[in-house]
């Protein structure tokens, strides 16, 4: 009885991941899709560039933080992706256009 318990339990947990995938993936495809030309500034694509690349694999695309903290997390951020100066100014303009 123990070991069909921790069998669902498993089968559980690799449904949920690949439920998380696949709304991830959705959610890129859906971000590709948009129209590129949005009148955004290039430090923000610069950015997001930034992002992809080095966050997205562990965070979300955030809708937004306030400046009090977005600093706190690019630095922070920073020391972990080894990020460089341009690199960390683009983020932190990417946080907060």
């Amino acid at each position: 009885m123990r070991l069909a318990k921790q069998m669902i339990a498993g089968w559980l947990v690799v449904a949920a991941t690949i439920a998380v995938g696949q709304a991830n993936n959705a959610s890129q495809k859906s971000d590709a899709k948009a129209d590129p030309q949005k009148g955004q500034p290039a430090a923000t694509d610069r950015g997001q560039q930034v992002f992809n690349q080095n966050c997205l694999r562990c965070h979300n695309t955030p809708e937004g933080f306030s400046p009090s903290i977005s600093g706190t997390i690019a630095k922070h951020m920073r020391v972990r992706a080894g990020l460089s100066d341009k690199d960390y100014k683009a983020l932190l303009k990417f946080f907060n256009p």
